[in-house]
């Protein structure tokens, strides 16, 4: 059988207080009429990743409201693991000669059809995360159940190759979830497509309110000397997060602000063999400059400790080449601390009004940007405030389960 993760229950009325009561209450009434109905997410990984991240919160939030959700993770080794990044980095604009390999193609295959034989079919909805489990529809006997899609990358022009290999899988289902229009590809066929942005938990140990002096003496204990300016970029390790740039970008930025610092802070997956080699490089780099710090999941900096990065630095990276949303962005905002960030995928959308100027496009606008902020931090802290209120509307987990029970609905009616 597929591992099945356990997350238990929280309680989702603690939202109340943040979003209003006409948001949870339409939660409540949805949860009454899919009530009996059961629902399992599936992907790769129960960690490292945002997806591994965003589930970890959303099915105890979605159980709170009274209707069974479970969370089943696929088996791969490294070599079916390398097929899927490969998929993966193609659908964002990569190199996709990999999955037009015949091999690599009945890796992919054969592995999702021995996942398939090994999943527990007893629920009446199946929402399947991302590319690796993407065939699962199409290797099960179920007939019962409804199937949904939900894509959380960057597929706004993939490899063509990539994409005619992996959309015969996607349309078998019976709904299809991306998170902005302009990530749909046009030749998609199925029956319903729905635009959805993730969100985070405001009430995580990675998102919960701290005080600023403690993350202060958090992360001074980790090296960082908290007498001295910080910048963080928090992201996995993934040449699409830029992570080299983000190193330029401090260079160019610590010949104006004297003292910067740089943490580093990423993440490795068990889906992602790539973040490895990646990982390894960083270090190497990072190991030339004493005030590039590098911290990861596996060296105990779990979600806290990113909590106290994100909020003990003065500004928050993310030099995203291609983001399908970046949680990042959004924590970073929900603690009122300035980002300056890629001009990519869904980025933008958590970045409006005053915020969109800092969206850059260089790596020598991203450091005038930062140095702008480090120096006028009146400006620095409006803008943090700005964040958080579009944060606080559009991008907790409340309107991402009103989003996702809504569809549910839909599909079972039909």
């Amino acid at each position: 059988m597929l591992n099945k993760v356990s997350v238990g229950i929280r309680d989702l009325q603690k939202y109340r207080l943040v979003v209003g009561n006409e948001l949870i209450d339409e939660i409540e009434k949805l949860a009454d009429e899919l009530k009996g109905i059961r629902l399992c997410h599936i992907n790769s990984s129960s960690f490292g990743g945002g997806v591994a991240e965003l589930l970890s919160s959303y099915i105890p939030l979605v159980r709170s409201a009274g209707l069974t959700m479970d969370w089943q993770v696929i088996h791969g080794d490294r070599r079916f693991f390398t097929v899927t990044k490969s998929i993966h980095n193609a659908l964002q604009g990569g190199d996709g000669s990999l999955i037009r390999q015949e091999k690599a193609q009945k890796r992919y295959k054969t592995q999702n059809q021995m996942n398939a034989r090994e999943m527990d079919y007893n629920y009446d909805v199946f929402i399947i995360n991302d590319p690796q489990p993407a065939a699962l529809r199409h290797f099960s006997d179920d007939r019962h159940a409804k199937w949904i899609w939900r894509c959380h990358i960057d597929t706004s022009e993939p490899d063509k190759g990539a994409w005619a290999f992996l959309r015969p899988y996607v349309e078998q289902h019976d709904a299809a979830i991306f998170t902005m229009a302009q990530f749909i590809p046009s030749d998609l066929r199925v029956s319903e497509i729905a635009t959805m942005a993730p969100a985070i938990d405001a009430f995580s140990a990675k998102n919960m309110s701290l005080p600023r002096a403690l993350c202060r003496e958090m992360t001074d204990n980790l090296g960082i000397d908290r007498n001295r300016p910080l910048i963080v970029q928090v992201s996995r390790f993934d040449p699409w997060k830029d992570p080299f740039g983000v190193m330029k970008i401090y260079q160019l930025a610590r010949e104006k602000v004297a003292g910067l610092q740089l943490a580093l802070v990423g993440s490795l997956a068990s889906d992602d063999p790539e973040g490895w080699g990646l990982y390894a490089a960083i270090h190497t780099e990072a190991d030339k400059d004493r005030d590039i710090h590098v911290f990861t999941n596996l060296t105990g900096v779990g979600s806290m400790q990113v909590n106290a990065f994100q909020t003990a630095c003065d500004v928050a990276i993310q030099k995203s080449i291609r983001e399908g949303f970046g949680l990042v962005v959004s924590e970073a905002l929900w603690k009122c601390i300035p980002v300056v960030a890629g001009n990519a995928g869904g980025i933008p959308m958590q970045m409006t009004g005053n915020l969109t100027d800092y969206l850059v496009d260089t790596l020598e606008e991203c450091a005038e940007k930062v140095v702008h902020l480090l120096e006028n931090r009146e400006l620095a802290t409006e803008l943090g405030k700005e964040g958080k209120q579009n944060v606080t509307r559009n991008f907790l987990m409340p309107r991402l389960i009103r989003d996702e029970l809504s569809l549910v609905k839909r599909v079972l009616e039909r």
